[in-house]
């Protein structure tokens, strides 16, 4: 653990600090498609991405979800640090995309290392700043792309966090990360296979146009 902490903050955090993330940081080997937190749950842990990528979800009053953004290796989640912090129940749901490994640090921890090392606040500012922009974002896209363009950047983001241009999700799971309808979806992916953009196969959807 203390190697791969060194390779990915061991430029950005005191060495103090990175000993003390791996003394009291929680080791987790998580396989794709776990929920790893959900909605209306207290959260007494922040996560550190060491491998893999996790999606933050919403819920609307009908129950229905929509995608807000990817977590990848060295992120964490901002949202995460405020339930935290404040003692409030989770607004969000965190699945991951795929098979992960995570370090989850315990809020008291959190909480003295901000007076403590300054690299540790600038990490929680940046986080912050980096998440809300991502937000706004997913709100852009909501606001002033089509589906059309919303699927194939969906499909292009999921090409890129594993490097492969085979994405491997249902039309059921893309209509639920882009709160529609498994119908429209799949009308959508098949005048995308018309147009030569992507190929529909059995198990999976290959991106013509990824450049991963």
């Amino acid at each position: 653990m203390e190697e791969l902490l060194i390779d990915l903050y061991g430029g950005q955090f005191e060495r103090e600090l990175l000993a003390e993330i791996a003394a009291v940081g929680i080791y987790k080997d998580i396989p794709a498609d776990t929920i790893l937190m959900d909605f209306g749950q207290y959260v007494k842990s922040m996560p550190l991405l060491l491998q893999g990528a996790i999606k933050i979800m919403r819920e609307d009053q009908q129950g229905d979800e929509l995608l807000l953004y990817f977590l990848e290796k060295g992120d964490t989640c901002a949202m995460t640090l405020s339930c935290c912090m404040g003692a409030t129940k989770s607004e969000i749901r965190a699945v991951t995309e795929t098979d992960t490994q995570l370090i989850l640090i315990p809020v008291q921890h959190m909480e003295s290392w901000l007076g403590k090392y300054k690299s540790w606040r600038g990490f929680v500012m940046d986080s912050y700043h980096d998440r809300m922009m991502e937000m706004l974002d997913a709100i852009d896209s909501i606001a002033f792309m089509n589906l059309e363009d919303r699927v194939m950047k969906l499909l292009q983001e999921k090409a890129q966090i594993v490097q492969n241009k085979e994405v491997y999700n249902t039309h059921k799971e893309l209509a639920q990360e882009l709160h529609t309808s498994r119908v429209v979806i799949s009308r959508i992916l098949k005048k995308l296979e018309n147009e030569g953009r992507i190929s529909l196969h059995r198990s999976h959807i290959t991106l013509i146009e990824a450049d991963v």
